[in-house]
């Protein structure tokens, strides 16, 4: 039975794919801060919960850093493989 190798080169290395997580991460945080919570009388629209200070500001530039996390673990160099 043999078994095949295949040394072709890949595009990531595995830091890449850690700070790929690390930036998904950061971002499913961002959008977990964008949601909010829930009201307790959907009728009544609530200017506060809705126009937050997490909402409004804080979750978007979380969510912008998780994207430069993840541009920046595409464009990170792989350390070549030691033989």
């Amino acid at each position: 039975m043999a078994t095949s190798t295949n040394s072709a080169p890949t595009m990531f290395s595995k830091s890449n794919y850690t700070w790929m997580l690390i930036g998904a991460i950061v971002i499913a945080l961002g959008m977990f801060l964008l949601s909010g919570g829930k009201s307790n009388n959907p009728a009544v629209f609530n200017r506060d919960e809705v126009y937050s200070t997490t909402r409004i500001t804080i979750a978007p530039i979380i969510i912008f850093i998780g994207l430069a996390i993840e541009v920046y673990a595409i464009f990170k160099k792989s350390a070549p493989e030691k033989k």
